[in-house]
């Protein structure tokens, strides 16, 4: 819990702009050190209103988002929207399945979580703890020179300021605050786009209202360009995300043609028939059990993904950019919410030990970077093994020996997956360097062997010892 106060004072109105998880949390925090907090939200409540389809995709969270949700007393009210998945399992074209755990100990598990569900948990603990939510309230413009915001309510159209004085957006990744401040301050950002989309679609419940999968596994259908991927919802559904080229079509193509599997692009997918045809072909197991499979993938938009970095985050004290407004990440690490989460538990601790709300902004900026950076790169790297590298067998035995080389040397050698996902006191920035010199031994020592009873675990001892110090309290 937050320690209630700081020496930074509490005489101040603290205005959020965005009342999303980062942004409903961060409230929480800040109002119970005695802060006046507001939070002006573009979208109606969610609360009282049903998210549209395709807006989100699911959620996995980790160590770093529920150390974060404890701090807010949050846990409690979460625990029943999660289900808990220790493992993936892998869909062959031949329906054939297999189980990868992602740890080895009964407590590493990510958990699948609905966003709006959990949001709407956070809104409720932000009410709760004082904070003021205004909905439908959309930042038009953010003035640095003049220091005030305008904001348009969606409802009706009527304008009002707000002074820019101890601002924090959490807007998101198409933050307005951070363009204008780009815009306006001349401070480089940049949003990197994929050319690669999604489009969230359902496997419903069976008959019975039971999961018609293993509701126990993030289930993956790597296929090298593409993937698909499916969360359990507690309702027995699943969400299903298809992540596809965007592409272009081919020319003079027919509605029968399938094309190659490098053509294949949301760009091809023009009609029912090819949808279903796509899916038959590369996803039969999926298909056979998604009867709105073709309405689904024309109704939902195609989702953008993309990596936000800008290199200034805070403006004195009247401005910082935190989440997915500073540093949006791809979702393929499932560390875009823990990130964003852990950016609040982050900010709380220096109001603690800052000498003044400007100090804490700017210390903030500069002990964080490096971390968002390092799961920024993370995230794209996991995209290639989620697709295609999770299909080698030297991918199978390298997981199997990183697991044995933890249980040998397991103040040493942590696999990267686990230091990301289970141990929130490992940052970030950590995880990206130690795991590339795993990665490094791991090549070497499965060069030539097959099995873990071909591995030269002397070698192994040498090698861990000389690379890799003891991790701090392991």
């Amino acid at each position: 819990m937050s320690t209630g106060g700081s020496k930074l004072g509490t005489d101040s109105t603290v205005t959020l702009i965005g009342a999303g998880l980062a942004g409903s949390l961060l409230g929480i925090l800040l109002a119970r050190r005695g802060h006046r907090v507001r939070i002006y939200e573009r979208l109606p409540d969610l609360r009282q209103e049903q998210i549209s389809a395709g807006r989100s995709i699911n959620l996995a969270l980790a160590a770093r988002g529920i150390r974060a949700l404890e701090l807010a007393d949050a846990m409690d009210a979460v625990r029943p929207l999660l289900i808990p998945l220790p493992g993936r399992m892998l869909h062959d074209p031949d329906g054939k399945q297999t189980f990868i755990a992602y740890g080895q100990r009964p407590e590493e598990v990510i958990y699948s979580v609905s966003r709006p569900g959990l949001n709407r948990v956070l809104l409720d603990a932000a009410a709760a703890a004082g904070v003021e939510l205004h909905f439908k309230q959309s930042l038009l413009a953010a003035d640095f020179a003049e220091r005030r915001l305008t904001l348009i309510d969606e409802s009706n159209g009527a304008r009002q300021e707000v002074p820019m004085r101890r601002v924090i957006g959490t807007d998101g990744a198409g933050s307005v605050l951070r363009r204008s401040f780009a815009s306006q301050l001349g401070v480089p950002c940049s949003e990197d786009l994929l050319e690669h989309g999604y489009k969230e679609l359902t496997l419903p419940a069976g008959p019975n209202g039971k999961h018609q999968l293993d509701p126990n596994a993030l289930h993956l259908w790597p296929r090298g360009g593409f993937m698909l991927i499916a969360l359990p919802n507690t309702d027995g559904s699943f969400t299903v995300t298809l992540f596809l080229a965007y592409g272009a079509p081919p020319p003079q193509s027919s509605p029968g043609d399938r094309g190659r599997k490098s053509d294949i692009s949301f760009a091809t997918l023009t009609s029912p028939d090819r949808v279903k045809a796509f899916f038959a072909e590369y996803f039969p197991d999926a298909d056979a059990l998604m009867p709105s499979l073709a309405q689904e993938f024309f109704e939902h938009p195609t989702g953008v993904m993309g990596t936000v970095h800008c290199s200034r985050w805070s403006a004195g004290e009247d401005m910082l950019l935190l989440g997915d407004a500073a540093h949006a990440i791809t979702p393929f690490h499932g560390q875009g919410m823990n990130c964003a989460l852990e950016d609040c538990v982050t900010l709380d601790r220096l109001f603690d030990t800052a000498g003044s709300w400007s100090e804490a902004l700017a210390e903030f900026d500069r002990v964080r970077r490096s971390d968002t950076d390092a799961i920024a790169t993370m995230a794209i790297e996991n995209y290639q093994e989620m697709r295609d590298t999770v299909r080698a067998p030297t991918f199978q035995l390298q997981k199997a020996l990183s697991l044995e080389l933890e249980r040998r040397f397991p103040d040493r050698f942590v696999p990267r997956y686990s230091m990301v996902m289970f141990h929130d006191d490992i940052p970030y920035s950590v995880a990206l360097s130690r795991g590339r010199i795993q990665a490094a031994i791991l090549d070497s020592l499965t060069a030539t062997a097959t099995t873990l009873a071909d591995i030269d675990y002397d070698r192994a001892a040498a090698s861990i010892t000389q690379q890799l110090p003891a991790l701090p309290g392991k």
